[in-house]
């Protein structure tokens, strides 16, 4: 099914690292600004440790160099409204849950947005910080988004994804939707997706080496459809599965 981004409203993402912002709302992000809609973002770790290479980008350089990065891309997709969590990288799960969901919680009674967008229970690729991101997400919406709709990233069924020899999911991963299942389905306008891609280009220490593996224009067509679907049924098929 085929939203279209206006009825979305005010939109607040809550995403766990650097990065998940742009790959899974990139261009929902830039199309609800292009319409003149409020777009709040919220990341809940820096991600100081997603490197291969600890030596060159020990955590607290890293750290700086993603805020850094995503500042500039959310500078290309127009969003100018960013909170960060300040949890530890890889420690989500660890954290002081209630204390978490009381955060979120006070900004989404801040923002009061119409449409939350996170991950699914599953967090799409399994990430331990995704899942917890999830959790924390959904009890603070239930506590203060009365009325507004809570969306949770997939990838449709129809959907190709790299090959497991570029190591974008682990196995089992990800949990796919079938098309029907939908709440929104973009397919990004050629235009749309080039700034999403340009966007993602900025987040270097973890787009550069994907990009120069698949090349610009294949990376394009790859990031190029977003998918959500409405909690409630995310949750069940989840629940379902176990």
């Amino acid at each position: 099914m085929q939203t279209h981004i206006s009825a979305l409203g005010t939109i607040m993402g809550i995403w766990a690292h650097p990065d998940d912002e742009a790959y899974l709302s990139g261009g929902l992000m830039a199309l609800a600004r292009a319409n003149g809609q409020r777009v709040v973002c919220v990341t809940a770790t820096r991600g100081e440790r997603g490197t291969t290479d600890p030596v060159a980008w020990p955590p607290e350089r890293l750290a700086a160099e993603r805020a850094l990065e995503l500042a500039d891309c959310l500078a290309v997709l127009g969003v100018h409204e960013h909170h960060w969590l300040d949890y530890c990288d890889g420690g989500c799960a660890a954290a002081d849950a209630p204390a978490a969901i009381r955060r979120l919680a006070e900004l989404v009674a801040q923002v009061r947005p119409d449409t939350v967008l996170t991950f699914g229970p599953d967090g799409l690729t399994g990430h331990p910080d995704h899942r917890a991101v999830s959790a924390w997400t959904g009890a603070a919406f239930a506590a203060a988004a009365p009325g507004a709709r809570l969306l949770h990233a997939t990838i449709a069924q129809r959907r190709a994804v790299p090959g497991d020899e570029l190591g974008v999911y682990p196995p089992g991963y990800p949990v796919r939707t079938p098309d029907a299942d939908l709440a929104v389905d973009l397919v990004l306008e050629p235009a749309v997706a080039a700034q999403k891609a340009k966007a993602l280009a900025t987040q270097a220490t973890q787009t550069g080496a994907l990009l120069a593996a698949l090349g610009l224009d294949a990376y394009t067509a790859w990031v190029g459809e977003e998918s959500f679907v409405e909690a409630a049924r995310r949750t069940l098929d989840v629940v379902n599965a176990c």
